[in-house]
């Protein structure tokens, strides 16, 4: 399974950075300044874009955007993205931290989400040193303990966290945990099948709650769905693959925007 063996690798690469830059060092870099509020980028009733940058994925290869990190960044800041979500996994997305602390360094007042596979409080450390507004914690590579100390260690570290659920049980386990920032995966990380009507469900199960954000993530590429979402009490979308299979991924954000 192609999810295992992700988990796997991330995991050997936490262990050599660990070791490579300790934690103590690690301390030593922290900016003085909070970073921008993740959070914050929701709070209009309007077409609130998480654009990502990526430039592979298991499932769709490599895509054709060439681009630099900051020069996607700058085309989906120009198209209203409210936020960005920048990978940082190697191997399977051709991800960088580098990617995100240049796009940081250029667009300092832009929300960012550190995409990747968390599962250790160094790895919410990093995204800090990094210059990310929000780390990414899926409730399927993690145990109920694991994801309660990720979001204890963004806390710590003015961070949010964008807690990723793929059916009901998970939904139940991120709300137990604190979870404010609920992102709902329309992709099966078993099969990488996708199905909107995931987003759906969730929303049903949450709709008489107050005080959650829903972010639907994966699959989307048409206004009219993301539409029928927002309805259904969506506050923000995230995408990437739809974009970032264009030679200029702004062009299509600067559609989707503008209907």
């Amino acid at each position: 399974m192609i999810l295992d063996e992700i988990v796997a690798a991330k995991l050997q690469e936490l262990k050599n950075s660990k070791k490579k830059v300790p934690e103590r060092l690690l301390l030593q870099e922290l900016p003085e300044e909070a970073p921008p509020l993740f959070s914050a980028a929701f709070q209009e009733e309007k077409l609130n874009i998480i654009a990502e940058i990526k430039y592979q994925s298991p499932s769709r290869g490599v895509f054709p955007c060439l681009l630099r990190p900051t020069e996607v960044a700058g085309q989906y800041i120009s198209a209203g993205a409210v936020g960005l979500s920048i990978l940082t996994e190697k191997k399977y997305f051709s991800g960088a931290p580098e990617h995100l602390k240049s796009v940081r360094r250029e667009f300092p007042e832009i929300p960012i989400l550190r995409k990747d596979f968390l599962f250790d409080p160094y790895q919410v450390l990093e995204a800090r040193v990094w210059g990310a507004s929000a780390v990414l914690a899926i409730v399927a590579c993690l145990q109920p303990a694991q994801l309660i100390e990720l979001l204890a260690s963004a806390r710590e570290g003015f961070l949010d966290v964008l807690v990723e659920v793929h059916n009901a049980k998970e939904l139940e386990t991120a709300l137990e945990s604190g979870a404010k920032i609920i992102g709902v995966n329309n992709r099966n990380l078993k099969d990488f099948s996708v199905d909107i009507t995931i987003s759906f469900e969730i929303a049903r199960l949450l709709e008489k709650e107050q005080g959650y954000c829903l972010i639907a993530e994966s699959g989307l590429s048409e206004r009219n769905q993301i539409l029928e979402l927002q309805d259904a009490g969506f506050q923000g979308f995230l995408i990437g693959s739809h974009f970032m299979n264009n030679q200029n991924p702004g062009e299509l954000l600067a559609e989707l925007v503008a209907g």
